[in-house]
């Protein structure tokens, strides 16, 4: 073989190289998935995907070797001119009762005028409207089903709740009606009862006489209805007077560095629980504030205090004259 034919072939060359002890340069090796051999052309491995056309390419010599490879990757096109280009729906929700699994039937899309002009005629619309109204029905064939349908709807519209609260009010009614715990039972009143103990949970409390004017039944129900739901999801928790202050304070109206007196006086009485456990949260945290606008620049009426707190005159009196006898015996000035 005659050294011309030996230089021809680049392979064969790099090795009589090696053997006669020349250095030559060691060419990079990129391989992709299914290629790790020489190219056919080059003898060159050197193979690059191009994603964007989808071609396995040869990066020395330039040789395409296959072509409308499938992208293993996430599809991140669709048809909405928007920013997210996301297919994968939204969240699980626990305000809906499918939890948001099933694909509705938009009735707005059947009876607005873009239907016909896309090509659907009068007739199809009918026979969509016929199925989606079994599609509706077949999604709440069974009672239970129904009970969650309407209990998510009451959670939404009459919880007053953030949208995460709301989830968890939905997911605690959901487990009580997989128990069997809402069967014979006010559907209005085991909602507005999950709504004022996840509300206490986080430190937002709600008053039993409100939440029951919203939820539309009486505040006897659902005392019972909280008592039972809290024993038996064990979520019993003593709610501190101070959680009152800032809705108390918002509902009359009192300027906000009247904080500032109503946080300094819950200082002094918070450690001497002798004296106000057992006492109602709202009581407490009406007479403070009580105490504490009389003895500013923006007194309020006891009339007005005790609306606002759903508590009775002769309770306020009772508390006031608690705080003041421990107030004095402190060495602090008390309202007279």
């Amino acid at each position: 073989m005659s050294e011309e034919q030996v230089n021809s072939n680049p392979a064969k060359s790099k090795k009589n190289q090696a053997r006669k002890g020349i250095d030559f340069e060691r060419p990079t090796r990129r391989t992709v998935d299914g290629y790790t051999r020489p190219c056919e052309e080059c003898f060159a491995v050197d193979w690059n995907m191009d994603e964007k056309r989808g071609e396995i390419v040869c990066n020395s010599c330039g040789l395409v070797v296959e072509e409308n490879v499938i992208d293993p990757g996430a599809e991140w096109t669709n048809g909405d001119s928007g920013q997210d280009k996301s297919r994968v729906g939204a969240p699980l929700t626990y305000t809906l009762a499918d939890r948001g699994l099933n694909t509705s039937i938009d009735i707005r899309d059947l009876n607005s005028g873009s239907a016909g002009r896309l090509g659907m005629s009068s007739q199809a619309r009918r026979d969509w409207r016929r199925r989606r109204v079994v599609d509706e029905r077949s999604k709440t064939r069974k009672s239970r089903e129904r009970n969650l349908v309407r209990a998510n709807q009451i959670i939404r519209d009459k919880s007053g709740l953030p949208r995460p609260l709301q989830e968890e009010t939905a997911r605690i009614y959901r487990k009580l009606s997989s128990e069997g715990f809402v069967t014979g039972r006010s559907i209005s009143g085991v909602t507005a009862a999950c709504t004022y103990l996840v509300a206490r949970q986080e430190n937002l409390p709600r008053q039993i006489k409100h939440i029951a004017e919203t939820f539309d039944v009486t505040e006897k129900e659902l005392s019972r209805l909280i008592r039972q739901v809290s024993r038996k999801l064990n979520m019993h928790k003593i709610t501190s007077p101070d959680q009152f202050f800032d809705k108390f304070i918002s509902d009359l109206q009192l300027p906000a560095n009247i904080h500032i007196q109503v946080n300094a006086l819950w200082d002094i009485i918070k450690p001497h629980d002798d004296i106000w456990q057992g006492k109602k949260p709202m009581g407490v945290a009406a007479a403070l504030i009580y105490k504490a606008s009389n003895e500013s620049n923006s007194p309020r009426t006891q009339a007005d205090v005790c609306a606002v707190a759903n508590i009775s005159e002769v309770t306020l009196r009772g508390l006031l004259r608690l705080f003041n006898g421990l107030l004095q015996q402190l060495g602090h000035q008390s309202l007279q």
